[in-house]
């Protein structure tokens, strides 16, 4: 099942979150109005809203919700989403993200922060909306626990002494949280059973989990034009990613040292990139990565048998091999 397919399952709910976001970044500040439309005109493949629309699908065993609230629900993980990549983009000094220049980089990073800021707030005003105390309760967490990620990034960056386990604290954090947290939103909106939202929250977990660690391998192996991304990034800005830890882990000598120098230098020329990756394929880095993606991938699909079987639970388990089959 593609991408398109799967989106296909709730297409009509997929055209009105579009709507939804398009109207709740609306702002009586113009530049406010105006990173938005570049944010939206980026693009990206929203699969965080999609798990949340296919997870409130998947409780009723495919039936779509009568009420409007996953939709809203769907714009705020989305929200909440956006507004860490402005942050991240300034963080990082980054100055190109799926194929077009950052909002930092055109507007400036001040205005990129406090755009974030509004982002943010504008998603909780959303959450407040839904009168659930129970999706506040996941969405306050949530924030909270990627926000605590965003900095044991930052304490990871420049170490080549960061451990596997330090790396998959990180990543879960700051990519799977919010995945579990909209799989679990979506079964709560729908009045799912406690079995059933508990389910999904791992499915969401282990799917974020799996994504982050593909595209972990990504950063050494894809197309810059396809994927909007140059080779390396993650090593030119010091952050020490699995398949980088692995091949620390598995060398000695000059070549563990090489790779130790990456990192502490920050230095992404080609050469020294083309030597990483040299020494990541001799060790296995890009396999043992892919290896551990795919096991997320197969706990993320055994978590789903707490579901009614439908059409949208098989979309499910489609969306978390696709994690580890992209190329971008």
């Amino acid at each position: 099942m593609t991408l398109d397919e799967i989106r296909a399952l709730v297409g009509a709910d997929v055209l009105a979150v579009d709507t939804v976001i398009r109207s709740r970044l609306k702002s009586v500040v113009p530049l406010v109005d105006q990173i938005a439309e570049h944010i939206i005109a980026g693009g990206g493949k929203r699969l965080r809203p999609l798990v949340v629309l296919l997870s409130a699908h998947a409780v009723g065993g495919g039936r779509p919700p009568e009420h409007r609230l996953h939709l809203e629900a769907a714009a705020f993980i989305e929200f909440i989403h956006t507004a860490t990549l402005l942050h991240d983009d300034v963080v990082d000094h980054s100055s190109r993200r799926r194929g077009h220049a950052t909002a930092n980089s055109l507007f400036g990073n001040e205005a990129s922060v406090l755009v974030g800021d509004f982002v943010y707030s504008r998603a909780f005003q959303i959450m407040a909306a839904t009168r659930s105390q129970r999706v506040i309760e996941i969405m306050a967490d949530a924030t909270n626990v990627i926000a605590e990620g965003e900095v044991l990034q930052l304490m990871n960056a420049q170490d080549p002494d960061t451990t596997e386990e330090r790396y998959l604290e990180v990543i879960y954090r700051k990519t799977a949280r919010l995945f579990e947290a909209g799989a679990q939103v979506g079964a709560v909106l729908c009045a799912a059973s406690p079995a059933v939202e508990g389910a999904l929250a791992r499915y969401g977990r282990h799917l974020g989990a799996a994504y982050q660690l593909i595209d972990d391998v990504l950063d050494y192996r894809s197309d810059p034009a396809t994927r909007g991304k140059n080779l390396g990034e993650d090593l030119a800005e010091g952050k020490p990613t699995l398949p980088l830890i692995h091949a620390l882990r598995n060398s000695s000598g000059e070549q563990a040292l090489a790779i130790r120098n990456a990192i502490t230098r920050q230095d992404g020329s080609a050469a020294v990139l083309d030597s990483i990756i040299a020494s990541i394929d001799r060790t296995g880095g890009i396999d043992y990565t892919r290896s551990r993606a795919l096991a997320e991938s197969q706990m993320a699909i055994e978590a789903l048998d707490a579901l009614p079987n439908s059409p949208v639970r098989e979309g499910l388990a489609a969306l978390a091999m696709l994690a580890v089959q992209r190329d971008r």
